[in-house]
Order: C-alpha cells, then sequence, then structure tokens
C-alpha cells in the first residue's frame, strides 16, 4: 500500500488576522508561515516521495516549493482543483469574528453535513470530492511505484480534516473534533481492507522511518496494536489547535 502525507499549508496573514480566505487569490504565507513551511520540508527532506500534489490556491504552492526547496531532487508535481479549498461563498473574506454570529456558525459547529454555504459548496460536496481525490491519487502513485510509494498532498485545513475523518470512519458531523494546524503532517494508508490512520496533525517529530517501506503497517491490524513501525521512529500525533 501507498503512504499518504497530508501537509496543510503554512499560516497566511488572513489566518493571523481571523479572516475566512476562502478562494480568494493571492493569500500568501506570512513570516511564521513561512517558517513552518520550511520545518516540515526539512521533516519530510529524508522521505523518498513519488509525488507531491497541491491545491492550486497560492499558499498551498508557496508551502510545497517550501518541501521541493528543502530536497536535493525533486519528485513530479501536480495541481489537482479537488484540492483546492472549500468555496465557503458569501462567507470569504469575512472575519470569523463576525461569522460566529451568523446563525449557520453553529450548524457548521455541530451538523456540517447539513451545511451548504450561501452561494458556495456544501461541506459534503468538499468531503465527496477530496476523497475521491486523494484515493484516485493514491491507487495511481502505488500503480506506478509499487506499495512502498510515498506521496504527499498538500492542501487546506478543512479539506484534510474531512479526508481524516473519512479514514477514521467518522461522520463527517464529527469531523469538527480533529484539529489540523498550519504546516502540519497528517499520515494515512489505504489498505486493501480498510484506511489505516498512522499520525494526525503533527508539526514535530522525524519521519525518516518512512524512508524505510511504508509497508511497515500491516494491513490487518496487530491485536494488543502491534510493535508500530521500529524503535526509535519517532512518529507521533498531537492535537494542536
Amino acid at each position: 500500500m501507498a503512504t499518504l502525507l497530508l501537509v496543510r499549508h503554512g499560516r497566511t496573514t488572513a489566518n493571523a488576522s481571523g479572516v475566512l480566505a476562502g478562494r480568494t487569490p493571492g493569500v500568501e504565507l506570512d513570516e511564521t508561515g513561512r517558517a513552518q513551511a520550511r520545518s516540515t520540508g526539512d521533516r519530510l527532506a529524508p522521505v523518498p516521495l513519488v509525488g507531491v500534489v497541491t491545491s492550486p490556491m497560492l499558499r498551498c504552492e508557496q508551502t510545497t516549493q517550501a518541501i521541493l526547496d528543502a530536497r536535493s531532487s525533486n519528485p513530479g508535481v501536480w495541481t489537482d482543483a479537488a484540492l483546492t479549498e472549500c468555496d465557503y461563498g458569501q462567507w470569504q473574506g469575512l472575519t470569523l469574528k463576525d461569522l460566529a454570529k451568523d446563525d449557520l456558525w453553529p450548524i457548521v459547529q455541530r451538523q456540517p453535513s447539513a451545511v451548504t454555504f450561501p452561494g458556495g459548496e456544501s461541506m459534503a460536496a468538499m468531503q465527496a470530492r477530496a476523497v475521491t481525490a486523494v484515493r484516485q491519487r493514491d491507487a495511481a502513485f502505488e500503480a506506478e511505484h509499487g506499495p512502498g510509494a510515498v506521496w504527499v498532498a498538500v492542501s487546506h485545513g478543512d479539506l484534510i480534516k474531512s479526508v481524516l475523518a473519512d479514514a477514521l470512519g467518522m461522520h463527517l458531523d464529527l469531523f469538527q473534533r480533529i484539529n489540523v494546524g498550519p504546516a502540519s503532517v497528517s499520515i494515512v494508508q489505504y489498505t486493501p481492507t480498510r484506511p489505516n490512520v498512522v499520525a494526525v496533525n503533527t508539526d514535530g517529530g522525524d519521519l525518516a522511518w518512512l524512508a524505510k517501506s511504508s509497508t511497515t503497517t500491516a494491513a490487518e491490524a496487530a491485536v494488543g496494536g502491534g510493535a508500530g513501525t521500529g524503535a526509535g521512529s519517532g512518529h507521533s500525533t498531537s492535537t494542536r489547535s
């Protein structure tokens, strides 16, 4: 099975000012976000990536470039519109402080599967396109490069959360329980029997263990939890906000 690394873009000027950027063009990483992206690039540098697929939004392209800049040789790079930000419609460009007063806000928090943003996209449609895109790419990379293939998808917070919710077997209404911080790395393997979530929302730790083989995690779950990816692998999960 291939291994998918879900990378959220680094912090942006909109994130820092509390604005819902959505698909607004030209939103860039701020100084903190550039440093976060470089750090993620350094973490991924030892991993033999077969490809990087990015959302077309500038902030994701900048994060992708930071990942490439840290490497001695570059994998193939693709842009996929299916990984782009949710279309927040009329919410786009507004402050989170103001949006929290909207009647739709509590539904976004408690029942996102019922939400269609005014003039925009439903959260269910966002999840459907994202999950379809990463599963198709994953299968294609594995078919071309074999079961040890490791690849990166650079995307957005809500979109990555929705992919993780699907992989965890969670209803979309529970996806707000998942945190995906700027420039974080989450790891999913689509095994022959079910998705396997290896890590969620990591912003530190050695990822060099991925260079050995993505098949270190068995397709079947080990009773008792198994031995992990090996002593000193250093991979972990975190729940930062």
